[in-house]
């Protein structure tokens, strides 16, 4: 059977403290199917359902530069969450809406 590439839903927003919080949907894929590389400027996402034929692939750029080093991931019902840092704090300015 051959795979059917999918872009997995991605939700992503910088917390309070400085990191950047990532969630991936890749619903029925078990853990050890699940491929996680990092760098500063972004992330490569890919992971396989066998039984389904189903294959999750996606390359995506951050706002900003992260430490991926420090990046911690975890697995759970069917969503991966990531945690990583940014590189450099940066303050942010309230615009004013018109």
């Amino acid at each position: 059977m051959a795979m059917v590439k999918m872009s997995p839903d991605i939700f992503s927003c910088s917390d309070d403290e400085g990191n950047l919080d990532i969630e991936i949907d890749m619903f029925g894929v078990k853990k050890e199917n699940i491929e996680l590389k990092m760098v500063e400027e972004g992330f490569f996402v890919r992971a396989k359902r066998e039984e389904t034929g189903v294959e999750y692939v996606g390359t995506y750029a951050f706002c900003c530069a992260v430490v991926p080093e420090k990046a911690v991931a975890k697995y759970v019902d069917g969503k991966l969450y990531v945690k990583v840092p940014y590189r450099e704090s940066t303050e942010t300015v309230d615009v004013k809406i018109q």
